[in-house]
């Protein structure tokens, strides 16, 4: 568990570059829900993710702890890229991106704008992640995981952003990539004693953390075949799952363009809805309150 003053300091830290962003109560979608929804709107930040808030964080310290380092890598499939990008350029450092074949070409060139030196390599993110570590051992350079507790240190800012604006959640629905999101809005709420029940939500044909919430241990896919980029993980990092274990209720996997028309959970057994995703439509108004966050992830 991270202290709220650790959790306060990582915070003062994201501030410098990233003001507070939005949460609105949106009343179609809420209708629709049967609940009250509130959306945390993550794609106001400088790259349109959370991801920023763990980045500037991350290398912050790096920077402090190595000041002679000499430049940084790591793998992406885009948001987790941005930000590393942004921050190192703003310490002066050089950055290195791995993103794989056929990647976001707007993610790409978003990456390329702040400052990285981009490298194409692999079929998905696992390969790219693989390059990246092998060129990390051949240039000795630093290399950035994707998940990582100081990551999850910054980007627990959100989440506490979060739950003080809208202190009464019943529950918050997070995406998954590798974990830092959910990880953070979990530091978050117990940091601040709040009560609300934490879903992880993951795609449909990426499942690895659903398939491994529910044994209990990673459970590794062969694919990550969705064009949800930022959730198109087949091999989930132990450290993240420990906490979403231990932290998350259940997890909801949800169809994306490649794979339309159910839902389900897996706590403990997976069920279907021809509804909507994610959350359910409540038949009669209800008064609970849910939040979710609208950004993507690695």
């Amino acid at each position: 568990m991270i202290d709220l003053e650790t959790l306060e300091s990582a915070a003062a830290q994201v501030r410098r570059v990233v003001p507070p962003t939005p949460q609105y109560c949106w009343p179609l979608l809420s209708q629709r829900v049967g609940a009250e929804v509130w959306v945390k709107h993550e794609n106001h930040t400088p790259i349109g993710a959370f991801k920023i808030r763990g980045g500037l964080v991350y290398l912050d310290e790096l920077k402090r702890a190595q000041p002679t380092i000499r430049g940084v890598v790591t793998a992406t499939t885009g948001n987790h890229g941005q930000s590393i990008a942004l921050a190192a350029t703003r310490l002066g450092l050089a950055a290195t991106i791995v993103a794989p074949f056929g990647n976001s070409l707007e993610k790409n060139r978003a990456m390329a704008g702040f400052g990285a030196r981009l490298v194409e390599a692999g079929h998905d993110f696992q390969a790219a992640y693989e390059y990246a570590a092998a060129l990390a051992e051949r240039e000795s350079l630093h290399l950035v995981r994707s998940y990582h507790a100081l990551l999850v240190r910054g980007v627990a800012s959100y989440g506490l952003e979060l739950f003080r604006a809208v202190p009464v959640l019943d529950a918050v629905y997070v995406p998954i990539g590798l974990g830092s999101g959910i990880c953070g809005v979990i530091a978050a709420r117990e940091a601040l004693g709040r009560a609300a029940e934490i879903v992880g939500v993951v795609a449909e044909n990426a499942p690895t953390y659903a398939l491994s919430f529910a044994a209990g241990a990673p459970v590794s896919t062969n694919s990550a075949d969705t064009m949800a980029g930022g959730l198109a993980v087949r091999v989930p990092d132990p450290e993240a799952l420990d906490i979403i274990c231990k932290g998350a209720s259940r997890t909801s996997w949800c169809p994306t363009p490649r794979s339309a028309g159910r839902c389900g959970s897996s706590s403990p057994t997976r069920t279907t809805s021809p509804k909507a995703p994610v959350l359910r439509r409540s038949p009669q108004p209800c008064r609970s309150a849910i939040g979710c966050a609208a950004s993507g992830s690695r």
